[in-house]
């Protein structure tokens, strides 16, 4: 264990953490853009500089490992003006197109902005302008709004092991795309944008469909296989308008191509809400009374006629263990059959 003082407050942590994390266990507020719990540090964004005792410059607290006796300071007036400056740096190139941000009132970049209070920004310059190439049906990629944190990039590297992006170019030209600039072609798991803390990864499925004021929260369980990850729904109205996880869940935040993007069949005309049974040829649609019935009805009757092993029962992923429990417990009870699989199969 290293015991230090930041910001006049003493604190034992274990060898190997960072500034940044022992001040968070303090619950003393430093800035950040590029750091994510989850990822290895990068110290790319440069605003959760503190100054060190003994150490003539500041340092990335994000990058810098706790020593014994060490002593930081979190915030002085020529940090926050550092601060402030880089941050000025980052938006100089930045759109400023709040008004139409699929991010806005969301965005890490929007709130820091808000609290430094930067309203014109005197280090404002030329910008970056990109060819929109997006020929997924996923991702929306904004790279103009990009700030090179590396979010995205470690991520997809680290979370998933796909490496389907990377930093290419150096200097004023470097930005973030995935092999010789060819269209986003990956797992469209999503991950990257639940990282960026900006706009410039987002869904085009909740494109200009309500900002996060005007939808409420509903917490789920995906159905799309047995894992039994969180989901939390984006409401707007009466439909499902967007979909993401929170990192306290039993799935940390994670989802699949599935659970992120796969939920437009929830509004969907053609979506089955009644059972159907067909009669003279077509399907009509039936109370449930009816169909169970009709399901006991003919069951029983291939049962006497054919034996238990002439039935099988194909369960669903999208069920719950428990009712998958039972239904194998009926199939096997009170049909008379092993004659029972799962389709838990990508």
């Amino acid at each position: 264990m290293i015991k230090l003082t930041i910001d006049n407050k003493i604190i034992e942590v274990a060898e190997g953490t960072t500034v940044l994390d022992a001040a968070r266990m303090l619950n003393i507020e430093i800035p950040t853009l590029c750091h994510h719990p989850k990822l290895t540090p990068f110290g790319g964004c440069r605003l959760c500089i503190v100054e060190v005792k003994g150490v003539p410059r500041p340092l990335t607290s994000c990058t810098t490992p706790v020593s014994e006796g060490m002593e930081v300071v979190t915030s002085t007036p020529a940090i926050e003006d550092l601060r402030k400056t880089v941050l000025e740096l980052i938006l100089s190139d930045h759109p400023n197109d709040c008004m139409i941000c699929e991010k806005a009132g969301d965005c890490a970049l929007q709130e820091l902005a808000y609290f430094y209070g930067i309203k014109e920004n005197r280090l404002e310059g030329e910008r970056r302008i990109y060819k929109k190439k997006d020929g997924n049906p996923f991702i929306e990629r904004d790279m103009e709004k990009c700030i090179l944190c590396g979010r995205c990039v470690k991520v997809c590297e680290e979370v998933e092991g796909v490496g389907a992006i990377d930093f290419t170019y150096r200097g004023f030209q470097s930005k973030i795309c995935p092999t010789f600039e060819k269209d986003l072609d990956c797992e469209f798991c999503g991950q990257c944008i639940a990282v960026c803390p900006t706009g410039a990864l987002t869904g085009k499925a909740w494109k200009q469909q309500g900002r996060i004021k005007d939808t409420r929260e509903t917490e789920t369980t995906c159905g799309y296989c047995g894992c039994g990850c969180s989901l939390t729904l984006h409401v707007r109205g009466n439909e499902v308008i967007k979909i993401d996880s929170r990192e306290d869940t039993i799935n940390e935040g994670w989802l699949c191509v599935k659970g992120r993007f796969g939920y437009t069949f929830i509004n969907s005309p053609d979506r089955l809400k009644k059972p159907l049974i067909k009669r003279n040829g077509r399907f009509e649609e039936a109370s449930w009374n009816e169909a169970l019935d009709y399901i006991a009805e003919r069951l029983k009757k291939i049962k006497k006629e054919h034996g238990p092993d002439s039935i099988a029962g194909l369960s669903s992923a999208r069920c719950t263990n428990e009712e998958n429990y039972l239904f194998q417990k009926f199939i096997r009870a009170a049909i008379g059959t092993n004659n029972v699989d799962h389709c838990a199969r990508y």
